[in-house]
């Protein structure tokens, strides 16, 4: 069995759908599939990447796909619901949601009315994908690791940390010196993430216990899902190019003892 754990997507449909296409994927194999959040903005097609994550989470068995929440859509929701103002900011990127959601582009003028523009997103906003957002868990946990959007408190089990800890947070303790269970997040680009944990080519941050995935949003900037306890790392770029590697000899020690002790070697 495996986990195929997929960072921030933010509207890249098209890299998801290729990238789903790598993974040797098999829910009749026992493995599960999870998303870390962040579905929505700045891509350029987030209400089809809605639309196809929705798809697939309603075609598999319960237990194989968990689809997380991120800050971005925790933001769409407290605008939707109490009409805050973050979602807006240019660059959250709730622009581009709301523009291809409702078909018009978010003016200055429509920033400043809030009440209209909540109202006009509401409209266009299919309801399954507002419920969707609403549903989603804030972490989830196998065999192999815990899984969040943005870290934890370093010596908290997630259950135990609030939801602005699981995703806003970027703590630099949890990213410099976490050891306990493996734990994959995303929502900090791992080029912003701490020099020394930094895998040059391939683009993941591995420090101690801590893995973070989210490769960056630019036009060079892979789609990254990594495999455990394997390590592989599957990839795909916008120009289409997609990039494979096992990643054994970048393990801090903590990470290769848990790998061996749960394949059982």
């Amino acid at each position: 069995m495996s986990t195929f754990v997929i960072g921030d997507v933010h509207g890249r449909r098209a890299q998801l759908q290729r990238l789903l296409a790598m993974l040797p994927f098999d829910p009749a194999r026992g493995d599960t599939l999870v998303l870390l959040g962040d579905l929505v903005d700045r891509g350029e097609d987030v209400p089809g990447t809605v639309h196809d994550v929705i798809a697939l989470r309603r075609s598999l068995p319960f237990e194989s796909m968990y689809v997380l929440r991120g800050n971005h859509e925790q933001m769409l929701l407290d605008f939707v619901d109490d009409g805050a103002r973050l979602w807006l900011h240019p660059a959250v990127g709730g622009d581009c949601t709301f523009e291809q959601y409702t078909g018009r582009v978010l003016t200055d003028e429509a920033r400043q009315d809030i009440d209209a523009a909540r109202a006009e997103l509401l409209r266009a906003l299919p309801e399954d994908h507002l419920a969707f957002f609403r549903r989603r868990p804030l972490f989830h946990e196998d065999d192999f690791a815990i899984y969040v959007h943005a870290g934890l408190d370093t010596a908290k089990h997630p259950r135990e940390c609030d939801s602005h800890q699981l995703l806003w947070a970027r703590n630099q303790d949890f990213f410099k010196n976490y050891r306990g269970k493996p734990c994959v997040f995303g929502h900090t680009p791992t080029q912003l993430l701490p020099r020394m944990g930094r895998i040059g080519r391939h683009g993941l941050y591995i420090c101690h216990s801590a893995v973070g995935i989210d490769t960056g949003f630019d036009d060079r900037s892979p789609l990254s899902c990594l495999q455990l306890p394997d390590f592989n790392l599957y990839q795909t770029f916008a120009d289409g190019r997609t990039a494979f590697h096992h990643i054994s000899h970048f393990l801090p020690e903590p990470l290769r003892a848990f790998r061996n002790a749960v394949s059982g070697q």
